[in-house]
């Protein structure tokens, strides 16, 4: 066989048993790929209760309304029901990352802030001011009845 002969071998029409086991290839690779990709498009999600990683501090996202609010603080009790987060957006290029503004009490203004999620269950909130820049770790609590059963809780002194 020429050099000739090889290039057009190369390029005649397939066979129809060929054509069938090729088609039946690129279907199975699809449905692996759609397989694969299916937990990835569930875990991208941030809303929910979240746990601030160091302090006693519970934090619920509501992505439909772009805001997340404190439903929880054991240290300052006072913080629950504060908005902490609004304006909360998915990212057009980066998959799993949303910007927002945060609260910082310090500053007593709302700032700038990526949301990033490396892991379904684990969050990170940086925030920049200036050459300053901050991340705070946020886990999903294992339980989430536990947090809304403590706010049920009364505060000692009052009667109910």
């Amino acid at each position: 066989m020429t050099a000739k002969h090889r290039i057009y071998s190369a390029y005649r029409p397939l066979g129809k048993g060929r054509t069938h086991s090729y088609r039946m290839i690129i279907r199975r690779a699809f449905l692996l790929c759609a397989l694969l990709c299916t937990p990835l498009a569930f875990s991208a999600d941030i809303s929910g209760i979240w746990k601030h990683a160091k302090n006693p501090a519970w934090i619920e996202i509501r992505l439909q309304e772009g805001s997340a609010t404190v439903v929880r603080n054991d240290k300052f009790p006072e913080r629950v029901g504060r908005e902490i987060l609004k304006e909360i957006k998915a990212s057009n290029s980066k998959k799993n990352v949303w910007h927002g503004l945060f609260y910082v009490r310090k500053l007593g203004d709302y700032k700038s802030v990526e949301i990033s999620l490396p892991e379904a269950d684990r969050m990170l909130i940086t925030g920049k001011v200036g050459f300053i820049s901050r991340t705070a770790q946020w886990l999903r609590p294992d339980n989430f009845t536990a947090v809304r059963q403590i706010e049920l809780i009364p505060i000692s002194g009052s009667t109910h």
